[in-house]
Parts: C-alpha cells; structure tokens; sequence
C-alpha cells in the first residue's frame, strides 16, 4: 500500500510541476493581465491549483528581474519595477516607435487632455499618422470635441510602460 502512495504522490507533483509550467509560459507569453478565468480557459489547470501556482510563481519571482503581479483579480508576469526604466528604453527604440512618434507621444503625455488640432500646430501633419497608430494600440483615447478631438492617454498606455495611473516617465538614466 505504501508503494502505491508513493506512485500517487510522485503523479501528483508531476501534474502540478507540469500546470506550473503552462501557467509560467502563458503569463509570459501573454504580456497582459488576465484573469483566473482567462489563464484556466488557456492552460486547462484547475482553477484552485491555479491560485496556489500564481502565489508560489509570485514568491518564487519576487527576488528576480521579474515580478509575477497581481492587480484586482487580474495576473501578469513583468519586469521588476527596479527595471521598468530600461526596457522602456527598448521598447521605445526604433523597432517600436520612430523618434518622431516618441515625441508625439511625449508630448500627448506631458499636455494631456489636448486639443489634436494644438497636437498638429506643434508636430506638422505627420501627428495626424501618430495619432492614428496610437488610438489602434489603444495607447491614447481621443474624443471629438467640435471641429478637433481631445487627446488623453488611456489605461493601456500605463499598462504599456509599466507605470501607475498619473505617475511621472522615468528619466533618462
């Protein structure tokens, strides 16, 4: 009987080993939040197994370069905080954003809510493309408002740059 609780014990660890690499890869790979539910419907892993996995993949990541973050009911596998300021130096290199963008969007960022028609008076009609691109990504909202539209960033922009609601950009390092 003993031998056969071993054999149990040994399946047991396996499947959770195994549920904690789906679940690993799939935070990682997500480059979002998402829900229990969301990450059940992906892994196939049982929603209390589940839990416990994220709270051991939290503690297991919280001393590394990644962070295993939760927000409300929400899960997402990022950069440590100490790092935010050098991949958002990559992600806003030239593979991501043109450097005119970048300062399109830098100066939304600085000035929001404006007007697009001001935006445009700054930038030259090319704002007109980076505006565009940035309500596709979901980075800015953009509210008509009589002949121009107003431009705010959006939650996503923060989620984006790993940033809180409000908080300042990271200065250059």
């Amino acid at each position: 009987m003993e031998m056969r609780r071993e054999g149990i014990d040994e399946l047991d660890e396996e499947l959770e080993t195994e549920s904690k690499r789906k679940v690993e890869a799939a935070l990682f790979i997500a480059g979002k939040y998402m829900s229990v539910h969301e990450l059940v419907a992906l892994t196939d892993v049982n929603p209390l197994l589940l839990k416990k996995i994220l709270e051991d993949l939290k503690d297991q990541y919280a001393q590394s370069g990644i962070s295993v973050v939760q927000q409300n009911q929400l899960w997402k596998m990022d950069v440590a905080h100490d790092y935010t300021w050098m991949v958002n130096k990559l992600a806003t290199g030239s593979a991501e954003f043109s450097k005119a963008e970048q300062e399109t969007l830098a100066i939304i960022a600085y000035k929001q809510p404006m007007k697009q028609s001001v935006l445009v008076k700054i930038r030259g009609n090319k704002a007109y493309d980076h505006i565009k691109r940035f309500v596709e990504m979901g980075l800015i909202h953009k509210k008509r408002i009589g002949h121009t539209a107003e431009l705010t960033l959006s939650e996503s922009f923060y989620d984006y740059f790993s940033l809180h609601t409000g908080e300042a950009l990271p200065e250059h390092r």
